[in-house]
């Protein structure tokens, strides 16, 4: 009787626990092809961090990219490589050992850094199409606005945004009480997943969410569009169509990292909105691809459409 009372009480501190274990998620349907599965993942990740390394490296390293332009493209590098660092251990771990395992401490730590990193990428983007702005709409100007002490600023109000809006949205999981198996539907630890597995109130972590959601993409996203408009007035202004393809062209790395960072974004969220009739392995490649293009694709856009960055990399593999 004593055993069974023991199981019982373990079976009943399992269903509610304040100290829940989180069952994290591969491809569902394929686990039999998680080790093959591993190898374009692995792949990607090489990609990624090698690809934004490099590019930290370049700029760091040469003179002659110590821009503004290129100090952007370095904080975006860098966002990319924190969030593809973030993910990799526990989508290879599930891959690789069928470790699906998490604490709720665990998880914590991870949103703080695959959230944070989200929000980081999102003012790059805006900093940079500021960064355009300057440089096409007042060129005579552009060394007084973004100077190398403003753009530390904005570089560290950045970071401040980022740690003032994901603190209290995940220190708001700590009262929380999780209920039945806590099986979550991705490889790593998602805030609106987490929290529909709570079976206590999740008000204010709803209303906060909101309120970071707002705050992040409902501000930067407004700003990148006027930034744009305000681009394209300037450009059709111009004269020659020759200086308006040559100034134009200075933008299309930009829009380009623009578009593969919210297009995933957007899709993702539709998916968990609309899509619950979608397989499985529908949600889960979304959310892997959301992740994984951002940080693969972003060196190679910059490296092929920046003639500096190309230039710098090229010096750079050629004199070893």
């Amino acid at each position: 009787t004593n055993a069974t009372n023991l199981q019982n009480i373990q079976i009943l501190s399992n269903l509610t626990s304040t100290f829940p274990t989180f069952l994290l998620t591969g491809i569902p349907g394929l686990e039999s092809v998680h080790a093959w599965i591993s190898i374009p993942f692995c792949c990607l990740y090489a990609i990624a961090l090698s690809g934004n390394s490099m590019i930290l490296f370049v700029i760091f390293t040469q003179h002659s990219l110590h821009e503004p332009m290129y100090y952007f493209l370095s904080m975006l590098s860098a966002a990319d490589l924190g969030l593809t660092i973030s993910t990799m251990s526990t989508t290879l771990a599930i891959l690789w050992f069928d470790a699906r395992e998490i604490s709720l401490d665990s998880c914590i730590i991870q949103m703080f850094f695959l959230h944070g990193f989200t929000v980081m990428e999102c003012a790059v983007l805006v900093a940079m199409a500021f960064d355009r702005f300057v440089a096409i709409c007042d060129p005579l100007r552009y060394t007084t606005i973004l100077t190398h002490s403003r753009i530390i600023q904005m570089g560290l109000l950045m970071i401040l945004r980022t740690v003032i809006l994901i603190v209290p949205l995940l220190l708001l999981l700590k009262p929380l009480s999780f209920c039945g198996a806590n099986v979550l539907s991705h490889s790593y630890c998602y805030h609106p997943d987490v929290i529909k597995l709570a079976c206590s109130d999740t008000r204010a972590n709803s209303i906060c969410g909101l309120l970071d959601l707002i705050l992040t993409t409902g501000v930067d996203t407004p700003c990148i569009v006027l930034s744009y408009i305000l681009i394209i007035r300037s450009v059709l202004s111009m004269a020659s169509p020759k200086e308006r393809h040559k100034v134009f062209s200075t933008c299309v790395s930009h829009i380009g990292a623009v578009a593969i960072f919210y297009i995933p974004m957007i899709s993702l969220s539709l998916v968990h909105r609309y899509g619950r009739s979608a397989p499985k392995v529908v949600h889960s490649m979304m959310a892997n691809i959301y992740l994984l293009l951002p940080p693969v694709l972003n060196p190679v856009i910059y490296s092929v459409k920046t003639k500096q960055i190309r230039k710098a990399i090229l010096s750079l593999l050629l004199t070893k």
